[in-house]
Parts: C-alpha cells; structure tokens; sequence
C-alpha cells in the first residue's frame, strides 16, 4: 500500500486540509478513505465536521452516526452530532446527545473547543438542576463540579455549585468555591453574601461578619445581607 492510498495518511492530510479551512479538499480525501473500505471512526468524525462546516447537515449527521457506529463511546461525535442537531432546531434529539455525554466517562477538561465545553457543562449542569430538584444533592454537587471542571471560568455554574455545596452541610468546600468565583468576579454582591454565609456556618462568625458588611457598604439596602447580620446579632446575644 502506498503511502497516497494509506487510509491513516489520508486522514492525516484530510486534518491538515481541515486546519486550513479547505472542506472541500477534507471532504474528497476523508471519502476516498471510506471507499477503501477500511475507514475508522476518526475519518468519519472529520467527514461530519467539514461537511456541516459546508452547510451539509444532513450528510454531516450520516457520518457522525456511522462514526458512532464504530466506536459508540466517540464523546466528540456525540458532542458535535448534538450541536448540529441543536442548530437543526431538533432540540430533543440534541438533549438526548448532550446528556448522553455527559453521563459517559471520560469528558476530561481541554478535550473540548470552548464552544463543546460549555455545550456539556451546561448539560451537567441541566442535570445538576434535576437532582436538586428530587434532593439527591450528593449527585447534584457531583454534576456541578464536573461543569466546573469543564469550564474553570463559567462563575455562574461555580456560584450555583457553592449554593448546593452550603445546602448539603459543606460549607468549608462552599467557602473555597466562593473566593474562586469572587477572584474572577469582585463584584459578584450574591457570591459575596454566600461566603459570608459560608464562614457563618463553619464557625467563623467574625470573618461572616466582616464580609457582610462589605456587602452593606457596596449595596447599603440589601435585604438579604441586612437579615444575615440581623441573624447574627441574635446569635450572638
């Protein structure tokens, strides 16, 4: 087999094609590939992304699903397949895709562009939302951490995890979370106001004191602040 008809060069090309932004010329390698006949899952994938780059949906979602076919646990073809279909306006369909991501081993952070992490955070976060409607905080923690990991700078998702965090009895591990979500948002008044409650409730009166009234000095009539330290007082007595 020479090197031109060995199907891993030809995808090889094909990605190097992809990088320069030619689908097209992608598009004509990666389907000599699969004439061979001896196509994997990889060259499949590359075929959906190009082709739906190409304004192809259709055709880009057979090649998704045929590279699912070979390799069921392909957590970018899932991703990318959702996407697609979310674009397609078929948000079930999409759901199904993201939350069945999101629930496989390995989404481990930086595998993803920006745009697929936020797609899976949000799904764990979706389903993060589910378990804490029925209770079961343990697994709604556990999907919230595995958005943040996802997307370290996604404060409102982190926020949300340190909420749940305090509601399940942990709020020395809701207090680290909040000065994460505070470094990257000094003016975040409500993450402010949940730390305080997080040194309240792990025993550190004074420090849930100091930073209450920060938050009074930024947002003088905030009420909920205001019933924080009120609460305080009456501890206190």
């Amino acid at each position: 087999m020479t090197p031109d008809t060995n199907p891993e060069h030809l995808v090889r090309e094909a990605r190097e094609r992809f990088a320069l932004q030619d689908y097209y010329g992608a598009v004509h390698l990666l389907e000599d590939v699969i004439e061979t006949g001896r196509a994997f899952a990889d060259a499949h994938h590359l075929l959906g992304l190009s082709l739906s780059l190409l304004g192809q949906p259709e055709r880009a979602l057979v090649a998704f699903d045929r590279a699912l076919e070979l390799n069921p646990r392909y957590l970018e073809a899932i991703i990318h397949r959702g996407i697609l279909l979310n674009e397609l306006g078929r948000q079930e369909e999409a759901e199904a895709c993201f939350q069945r991501a999101a629930l496989q081993e390995g989404a481990a952070p930086g595998r993803f562009t920006p745009h697929v992490a936020a797609q899976l955070a949000n799904q764990h976060a979706a389903l993060g939302e589910a378990y804490a409607e029925i209770g079961a905080l343990s697994e709604a923690v556990d999907q919230y951490r595995r958005a943040t990991v996802l997307g370290p700078a996604f404060a409102d998702l982190r926020y949300r995890l340190a909420r749940l965090l305090l509601e399940a009895n942990n709020p020395l591990e809701a207090r680290d979370e909040l000065e994460q979500v505070l470094r990257a948002r000094p003016g975040f008044i409500d993450a402010q106001a949940s730390l305080g409650l997080a040194h309240y409730l792990s025993g550190d009166a004074q420090a849930a004191r100091d930073v209450w009234r920060a938050c009074l000095e930024r947002q003088p009539e905030n009420a909920r602040v205001e019933a924080y330290l009120s609460m305080l007082d009456r501890a206190v007595e």
